[in-house]
């Protein structure tokens, strides 16, 4: 470590670098460091004199990482990352609450039909669901798990699998009386069908459950279009249309009459749901035991 005084005397000149590269901004990075922007500047440009090498390139109103600026902060970031997740592990302070990220749909149709039989097993543990409309990044945010479509194969990750990616149609009892029920898959062209275009999550969407049914599908842009995933379960719901259901999240409203699955098909993505969490971050006790708990969930 002496080696690494000698070339960065400054540790506060990293972490103005690693804002700096992050934001690409110094005015940005001043902000959030709550320094002056010539202060970042002047930091960074020590930094830069002290390794001999030139990290930013400066432009007018703009900067941008040279070669080895964007080596340099892939290793810086990830060092202070890592630094981070220590210290919160060693904290004295009380863990207060577990944080899970994950989409609007997963938080109401699986996580809150789940909470109350939580909350009486665990009254002193306090989960907070983050929803958002694309995946975040668990390490940089703080959060405690997210929830990740994929192979379970994330760099820096761990996981827990809830369930496959497997996919049918479903619709709501009062769209059956009114349309009538379909007998093949084939049927499903004459009605009328509910679509999610989501634009930051990839996922499949009605024309590959036609084609693993072994049906071509020209999408005609009819039908009702819902960029988010839980407005798609409502309307299916109040009977404006068949959706394609996936099995983990509507299982619930299938069970409870809301919802008909129709057995005219089935398609496996071949995915599958994760509870994913830093590997290189311990979990306090209170995530410990959440994570108990979303293992007996899938059992």
């Amino acid at each position: 470590m002496r080696k690494l005084y000698q070339r960065i005397q400054s540790p506060a000149a990293l972490f103005a670098f690693e804002a700096a590269a992050r934001h690409l901004s110094f005015t940005e990075a001043a902000a959030e460091l709550n320094v002056s922007q010539p202060a970042v500047s002047l930091s960074v440009k020590k930094l830069e004199g002290a390794l001999g090498t030139q990290l930013f390139e400066r432009r007018h109103r703009s900067i941008r990482l040279t070669e080895a600026g964007e080596r340099f902060y892939a290793d810086v970031s990830f060092g202070l990352m890592h630094i981070l997740n220590s210290a919160d592990a060693v904290a004295s302070r009380p863990e207060d609450h577990v944080s899970l990220s994950c989409s609007t749909a997963f938080a109401h149709y699986w996580m809150l039909p789940r909470l109350a039989t939580f909350r009486r097993g665990n009254p002193d543990i306090e989960i907070r669901l983050q929803t958002t409309d694309k995946d975040v990044d668990i390490a940089e945010e703080g959060l405690s798990f997210g929830v990740r479509l994929g192979s379970g194969q994330w760099p820096g990750y761990q996981g827990l699998r809830l369930g496959p990616e497997v996919i049918y149609p479903v619709c709501s009892p009062a769209y059956l009386e009114k349309a009538g029920r379909p007998e093949d898959a084939a049927e499903l062209f004459g009605h009328k069908l509910i679509h999610l275009e989501e634009p930051f999550r990839p996922r499949a969407g009605w024309r590959d459950w036609f084609v693993a049914q072994g049906l071509d599908y020209v999408d005609t842009g009819g039908g009702l279009r819902l960029n988010d995933y839980a407005l798609v379960i409502q309307a299916a719901i109040a009977g404006e249309g068949i959706a394609y259901g996936w099995d983990h999240i509507v299982e619930t409203v299938v069970r409870q009459g809301l919802l008909e699955r129709l057995d005219i098909g089935v398609f496996d993505v071949g995915l599958g749901h994760y509870v994913v969490w830093p590997e290189n971050r311990p979990h306090g006790p209170k995530a410990e035991r959440v994570l108990d708990w979303l293992m007996k969930q899938v059992v």
